[in-house]
């Protein structure tokens, strides 16, 4: 079936819903893909190394599916307006906001960066905060007048919350072979707080952007290939306790398996969507229905809204597919010399009792995700990252020092799609090997494996991960 696309935002009612039927609600009759090699991705994968390397549909949908990831691209690179102003497809904006679109946190469906200093304002990433404490859904508790996410913009009229500001401490360390490194440690501050002095028990946690590629593939993983490795008592004795977390979107629900964002806070994507219009865009869809305007805000409470909700069913569905089905990179340079030897130095260094390599997916709604071989190296699991990284700030059963393991398939295409290396939650590491040095607490001996490696060995390792 052939859609054309209308002169609005969105093509016709009738033949998108008809497509979505197809694509997300698992009704497609079309065959499997029928290529003869697997990337890290498997059947999805694309081999792409320019600055679009992360925006391409996976390789195996079939060609509805394609065009209902366009229309979802297009909705996320799409800038969504005030109440009344322009599009009505795109209207409802704020009240306090972060970005005006997904793709400004995420440019090119890649990875923000964090500011260099005080005198740049935070762009492609926010703030979380919270109070000591469970909130209604047993996550965070929400603080009385700013909320879950400082909020750093605003429509006219409306007091943005406040802005925060980060300055860099100089870490200094050595190598096992003498040689000198500089790390920085960021310190972040409010500025402005609009509705007052935020409280010293503030919980504060600086969170960039994430590329999205192979985020449907993660979904797909059969919990319990997850919670396999999961052994939070550490029973074999390696010093890596990995754990899950466990996670509610609302308040009375069934706690789920959290699976997506920094803390594994998020159980699915369709949640990690509509939680990010909400606090990020100020967009309402129907799983977050209530304008994100704590009591204090008065003037956030009597804007008019863009509809109710302001981001709709079919809408929150298209996005979802998008980034479910956003393919992975493949590789570059796996059979190069120094590349098969970092691998072998990665495994040594006990780097896969974390970052694992290879799971295999199950069922998904989205049958070009089923039945796949990847190589995300992640355990999706948490783990505690050592003082060094903590944050301080719980999220459910994630404690202030625990982090989810982060996906490396694609690191080494950042600085080629997205113009920088600021890896790690609040992007503080230059490159991978701040990003290793960083390591504390279950990564403590990893880091020391590779800091006294020499500094041959430590390139291979480097080049190893960044050809993932």
């Amino acid at each position: 079936m052939v859609c054309p696309m209308s002169h609005r935002f969105i093509m016709g009612f009738a033949c998108l819903r008809a497509l979505l039927l197809a694509a997300c609600f698992g009704l497609s009759a079309w065959g499997a893909w029928a290529g003869e090699e697997a990337g890290p991705g498997g059947a999805t994968t694309r081999a792409m190394t320019n600055e679009n390397a992360f925006s391409l549909p996976a390789a195996n949908l079939s060609g509805a599916e394609v065009r209902v990831f366009a229309v979802g691209n297009r909705l996320f690179n799409a800038e969504w307006r005030p109440t009344g102003q322009g599009d009505a497809d795109l209207d409802g904006l704020g009240p306090t906001f972060n970005a005006k679109s997904c793709a400004a946190c995420h440019p090119r469906d890649g990875r923000g960066r964090p500011a260099d200093g005080p005198n740049e304002a935070l762009a492609s990433m926010l703030v979380r905060l919270s109070l000591p404490g469970l909130g209604p859904a047993g996550g965070p508790l929400p603080h009385p007048a700013y909320g879950l996410q400082l909020n750093d913009s605003a429509l006219p009229g409306v007091p943005a919350e406040g802005h925060a500001r980060v300055r860099y401490e100089a870490v200094e360390g050595r190598y096992g072979d003498g040689g000198a490194y500089v790390l920085r440690r960021p310190v972040y501050a409010l500025e402005a707080p609009a509705f007052g002095a935020p409280g010293r028990d503030l919980l504060l946690s600086p969170r960039v952007g994430q590329q999205l590629v192979g985020l449907g593939l993660l979904e797909a993983v059969p919990e319990a290939a997850i919670l396999a490795r999961a052994d939070p008592e550490d029973a074999d004795g390696d010093g890596i306790s990995g754990r899950a977390n466990r996670v509610r979107a609302v308040a009375g629900e069934d706690a789920r398996l959290g699976r997506f964002g920094w803390k594994a806070n998020e159980a699915s994507l369709r949640d990690q969507v509509a939680e990010a219009f909400l606090g990020d865009l100020g967009i309402t869809s129907p799983d977050r229905p209530e304008e994100n305007c704590p009591p204090v805000q008065a003037e956030c409470r009597a804007t008019p809204n863009g509809g109710e909700p302001e981001l709709d069913e079919l809408r929150l569905r298209l996005m979802t597919f998008y980034v479910r089905t956003l393919a992975v990179p493949d590789r570059r340079g796996a059979a190069y010399p120094v590349v098969t030897r970092g691998a072998t130095l990665f495994a040594e260094a006990g780097c896969p009792a974390c970052h694992v390599s290879t799971f295999e997916t199950g069922e998904h709604p989205v049958a070009a995700l089923s039945d796949q071989t990847i190589h995300p190296y992640t355990d999706l699991l948490l783990h505690d990252m050592g003082e060094g990284l903590a944050d301080g700030r719980p999220d459910f059963l994630a404690d202030g020092r625990e982090w989810r393991t982060p996906p490396l398939w694609g690191l080494g295409l950042i600085e080629t799609v997205n113009g920088h290396d600021r890896l790690l939650h609040d992007g503080r590491a230059r490159g991978v090997a701040e990003a290793v040095l960083w390591h504390g607490g279950e990564g403590a001996a990893a880091r020391e494996a590779f800091r006294t490696m020499s500094r041959r060995d430590r390139a291979a390792l480097i080049a190893f991960v960044r050809s993932l």
